[in-house]
């Protein structure tokens, strides 16, 4: 078994200095490998029904640069210094750690084969950006050891014994495998990679989902909530970006009025990382106390909807007339909802929600949400609504509900498979039934009476 523990780090000004430089010298060579990477594979490809041989003659064609080429780089670039023409620095690889040197030429490979070839499902990343010394964080020791960490201080190679605050002890029989050191906007962390090979893996449990075991759960973006159970549970939300959004761009206002590359700048940048940084983290604290919640309801199976966020936090496409006169898009109030979305952060909690429902031998299971606001979970008749619409009131049956609550209950009732085949002709739907019909009897706790979830209750 593999976990990773973060601790925080409080180096003196040399070690800092030190640190600071090794991550230059770092960025150095990601930059100018994956320079080498992005030259050969632009020569040594040509479309054949695009690029006429006559017109664009090809170049000197040379072999693919793998990792173990790079690699053999090394020795010969640590022998002398390395002039950098565009800033006039002289660079000494030799200062940093031969295993850091060698890890940082695996990220450049690793991230140019995500962007050719793909991640193990297929997938394909965007092309490698060249990094800044801002965006060019962190270095890895790839084979750290046990003997590295001394009482509150750890060893690094080329850097010396730095103070580390062990905030929680390393769990025992763990031994340490890795070690990133990290800058941050508030400081420098380490994170260890610790393994046990005594311990297995945690299991993948298939586990059968019933109405007891299993709880439906549906994002909501509507005032303070943020998700809604299938059990009539309405729980807040945070909005962390929205609390902070006003401070955030008078600094930011501040910042793009200086001159670049002043102190001031970069003073109202760090500024500026902090707030980030906070908005981050609590965010990510919400969605595990929020995750740790659920789980104490003691259900094992958790049905969530499966949303595409990058298509609904898209920008809306332009309208123009036969003139190309452009027309109104309703874009301003798209853009708010983007925003609401991004803040929410609903991916970043399946996959929190996802890790702590896995401790604990459930599972979180993604289902389509198609048309489960629009139908009643207790009649299954059709009640169109606006997003605005916030209750669900069904003439056919008298039950007045929250509709994230109906919504929940629909979703996990897609998850059990007994929610209705529906079916769309000439914007009519049209509800059949799928092997069983389901009603308000069917969820545990809800009756035909709206009194659990009525609106007065929610």
């Amino acid at each position: 078994m593999k976990v990773s523990y973060q601790y925080r780090i409080k180096p003196n000004t040399e070690q800092k200095l030190k640190l600071n430089h090794i991550r230059r010298l770092c960025q150095y060579l990601y930059n100018r490998m994956l320079g080498d990477k992005i030259n050969w594979w632009s020569n040594n490809r040509c479309p054949v029904n695009s690029c006429s041989i006559i017109s664009c003659p090809l170049p000197e064609l040379r072999v693919n640069p793998i990792y173990n080429t790079h690699q053999d780089l090394l020795p010969f670039l640590k022998e002398d210094l390395i002039l950098v023409k565009w800033s006039g620095e002289l660079l000494n690889l030799g200062d940093v750690y031969s295993q850091v040197l060698q890890d940082t030429i695996k990220r450049v490979h690793l991230a140019f084969d995500r962007y050719i070839k793909g991640d193990k499902n297929g997938l394909r990343s965007g092309k490698p950006r060249y990094k800044s010394e801002s965006s060019f964080k962190s270095f890895t020791y790839p084979q750290a050891l046990d003997s590295w960490i001394k009482g509150s201080f750890i060893k690094l190679p080329k850097i010396g014994e730095v103070e580390i605050i062990l905030h929680r002890p390393l769990p025992t029989g763990f031994k340490v495998k890795t070690c990133i050191v990290s800058k941050k906007s508030d400081g420098w962390y380490i994170t260890l990679s610790l393994e046990d090979k005594t311990i297995p893996d945690t299991p993948t449990i298939e586990i059968v989902p019933n109405k007891e075991n299993s709880i439906g759960l549906d994002a909501v973006l509507n005032g303070d909530v943020f998700i809604a159970s299938s059990e009539g549970e309405l729980l807040s939300s945070v909005k962390v970006f929205r609390k902070n959004q006003d401070e955030l761009a008078k600094i930011s206002l501040k910042k793009s009025a200086k001159r670049k590359g002043s102190a001031k700048r970069r003073n109202l940048a760090k500024k500026e990382a902090k707030i980030h940084q906070k908005i981050a983290r609590s965010r990510k604290d919400h969605h595990f106390k929020t995750s740790h919640r659920l789980t104490k309801t003691g259900k094992k199976v958790f049905f969530v909807e499966d949303l595409d966020l990058k298509s609904l936090t898209k920008r809306n496409k332009a309208k123009q007339d036969e003139n190309g006169k452009f027309l109104p898009n309703h874009q301003a109030q798209k853009s708010g909802l983007n925003k609401s979305f991004l803040d929410a952060g609903f991916g970043q909690f399946v996959d929190i929600l996802t890790h702590i429902v896995a401790k604990t031998g459930g599972q979180v299971i993604k289902v389509k949400p198609n048309y489960t606001s629009q139908i009643c979970c207790n009649c299954d008749t059709h009640v169109p609504k606006e997003l605005s619409d916030r209750i669900h009131n069904c003439q056919a049956c008298n039950v007045v509900m929250d509709r994230d609550i109906n919504a929940a209950v629909n979703i996990k009732r897609v998850g059990l498979g007994v929610f209705p085949t529906i079916k769309s002709r000439k914007g009519k739907l049209i509800i059949e039934s799928s092997g069983s019909m389901s009603t308000f009897k069917e969820i545990p706790g809800i009756n035909r009476k709206p009194t659990p979830y009525c609106l007065q209750s929610v």
